[in-house]
């Protein structure tokens, strides 16, 4: 499980992914949330734009990333 620290109060689920370094791309990550390939909190998300907060957990190719509050 890797901590992925946040400046913002909550992050797009597209940004994070960028931000966590898990793609290259905004358009590599729109793809691969678009095919269902990512989990937020255990559950399939298909929404580009699902708003990430502090505490949230992002499954994806094998990786657990949580999120992290610039404060924690």
């Amino acid at each position: 499980m890797r901590e992925v620290f946040i400046k913002t109060e909550s992050i797009n689920l597209d940004q994070f992914l960028k931000w966590a370094g898990a793609v290259f791309t905004g358009g590599e990550a729109k793809i691969m949330i678009r095919q269902g390939l990512v989990k937020v909190n255990g559950q399939v998300e298909t929404r580009r734009s699902r708003k990430l907060f502090p505490g949230d957990t992002v499954e994806f190719r094998g990786q657990t990333f949580v999120v992290k509050g610039g404060s924690e």
